[in-house]
């Protein structure tokens, strides 16, 4: 047991968890943040992506200690005041999810994806986010609406 301090979703956190405790454990069984979903266990399909100080990680794959002191943001923090954030608002217009278990994933990955094609100056077309969403799997859409709600989130973002 190791005290841990971090932010989540803007707010401060303190918790004594044990030092093998799994990021994706901490804030679903003792933040209660279940938007975030386990899916493999073992980094394969994306479903557990959350930012860590800004960039996309699989929180199945970190321990909660490795994170201590730093930004963790979840889907339920990724909007801002009452409106959805735009890649939330996309993934809605564009009917980017189907059953809806990869879609926290997918769009925590969409948005950290835009974020390093703008910061870097490149162009985000289909071929690269097909090449970047290789590390998310989803099982009922096929991808052409997460393809499609991804670069319209990206014309706004």
């Amino acid at each position: 047991m190791g005290q841990l301090k971090l932010s989540v979703n803007g707010r401060a956190v303190s918790r004594d968890v044990p030092g093998e405790t799994l990021l994706v454990d901490l804030l679903r069984e003792h933040l209660r943040l279940t938007g975030t979903h386990v899916g493999c266990d073992t980094g394969q399909c994306g479903a557990c992506v959350v930012h860590v100080d800004g960039r996309a990680v699989k929180a199945c794959n970190v321990l909660a200690h490795a994170v201590a002191g730093s930004q963790v943001t979840t889907i339920e923090g990724l909007a801002d005041g009452g409106g959805l954030h735009p890649m939330q608002q996309a993934f809605n217009e564009n009917h980017g999810l189907q059953c809806g278990f990869c879609t926290p994933g997918m769009i925590m990955s969409g948005v950290d994806m835009v974020q390093r094609y703008k910061a870097a100056g490149r162009d985000l077309d289909e071929p690269a986010i097909r090449h970047e969403l290789e590390g998310n799997i989803c099982r009922c859409t096929g991808y052409e609406n997460i393809v499609k709600s991804i670069q319209s989130a990206a014309a706004r973002m």
